[in-house]
């Protein structure tokens, strides 16, 4: 009977995990905390894949053999010739099939302990995937809530300077959460990469307090909240944050300054509402863009875009912000005021509690 490999229950066991996929399965998404040494690189990869299927399986083997061996012995002598006999390396490939292996069976002969991870990559998403969709609900969501311009990320990391447990989707998405939401020359992560990275972040919080988190829309950019998570949010508790139109103008020219260095990005971003606003619409704030009258189109991008749709999210997702007794109004989001408001939505949440 062969003996039984070890499963993602058992990454604890191990010293270190070296994932021996190419580069670019290692990019999209990895168990966190692993190493990349690819016995294929991504060109490789291809040119064996190739092989396979247009000319034999043999001839695959043959070349993969000869690349993955060279590839071993490259990671041994630049990677692992430091490591004492004692350590314990688990190797993990796409599905724990013959690229792992490879690596386990040149290690163990070696004299290492390494284990060679039941499933491969493949067990860490399926496992990814099924606590995502058990864990929200273990947690007490008290969610941050007001039209574009609000503050509310600013409100919600204050909120943890104050030693609040949070949750900053966006930061993991690496993304602002509207269509104007991206950061230029800054890439949200893959999808599965945003899923493990949330996995984590969730596996800090503490169930027994209450988990701070912004009100946000299933997607942010390209990337979906993971539907257990979204729907345990909308059903918390609702602070919402209502500041006035001036406010919200003076804190975005801030907050999205970098924008105004680059007028042709911000005005290929606004091509993307091409679908929701009229021609002369876009048109008019292409030519705001071109004068540099940044306040006059930031203020009709809230009156005549962002609000209305934040008014009709809100009405179908977050009916707790429609209570205006959770309501904080204000008209300074200033550092100093957005310091203010964090105090003040702590103690609205001990007041409810109360």
């Amino acid at each position: 009977m062969k003996p039984k490999r070890p499963t993602i229950a058992d990454l604890a066991a191990y010293d270190e995990i070296v994932d021996v996929r190419s580069p670019a399965e290692f990019a999209e998404d990895h168990i966190p905390g692993a190493i990349n040494c690819p016995v294929l690189d991504d060109a490789q990869r291809i040119q064996v894949g190739t092989l396979y299927k247009q000319v034999s399986p043999f001839e695959a083997k043959k070349i993969g053999a000869a690349l993955v061996s060279e590839n071993i012995a490259r990671h041994l002598k630049e990677r692992f010739l430091d490591r004492p006999k004692s350590w314990k390396p688990l190797i993990c490939c796409w599905r724990g099939g013959d690229r792992s292996g490879s690596m386990t069976t040149v290690f163990k002969a070696i004299g290492w302990q390494a284990g060679q991870l039941d499933g491969g990559y493949k067990a860490w998403r399926a496992h990814v995937i099924a606590r995502l969709e058990a864990l929200p609900q273990q947690y007490d969501f008290i969610v941050i809530g007001g039209a574009t311009g609000s503050a509310k990320t600013r409100i919600l990391q204050a909120v943890g300077a104050l030693g609040e447990q949070i949750l900053d989707l966006e930061n993991l998405a690496n993304h602002k959460g509207s269509v104007l939401g991206i950061l230029p020359d800054s890439p949200q992560p893959s999808q599965k990469g945003f899923e493990t990275a949330l996995l984590q972040a969730l596996g800090k919080l503490d169930p027994a307090r209450p988990v701070y988190v912004e009100a946000e829309s299933r997607k942010i950019g390209n990337l979906h909240v993971p539907e257990a998570m979204i729907a345990r949010i909308r059903g918390g508790r609702c602070i919402a944050v209502d500041a006035t139109l001036d406010a919200r103008v003076a804190f975005l020219l801030k907050d999205y300054d970098y924008f105004l260095s680059r007028p042709e990005f911000l005005g290929l971003r606004l091509d993307a509402l091409r679908a929701l606003q009229s021609r002369e619409t876009l048109d008019r704030w292409q030519q705001l863009i071109r004068d540099g009258d940044w306040s006059t189109l930031v203020r009709e991008l809230l009156e005549q875009h962002y609000d209305p749709l934040y008014r009709r999210s809100q009405d179908r997702n977050y009916a707790g912000m429609l209570d205006p007794g959770n309501n904080l109004t204000t008209d300074d989001l200033s550092e100093d005021g957005i310091r203010r408001l964090a105090a003040a939505v702590v103690h609205a949440r001990t007041a409810q509690i109360a």
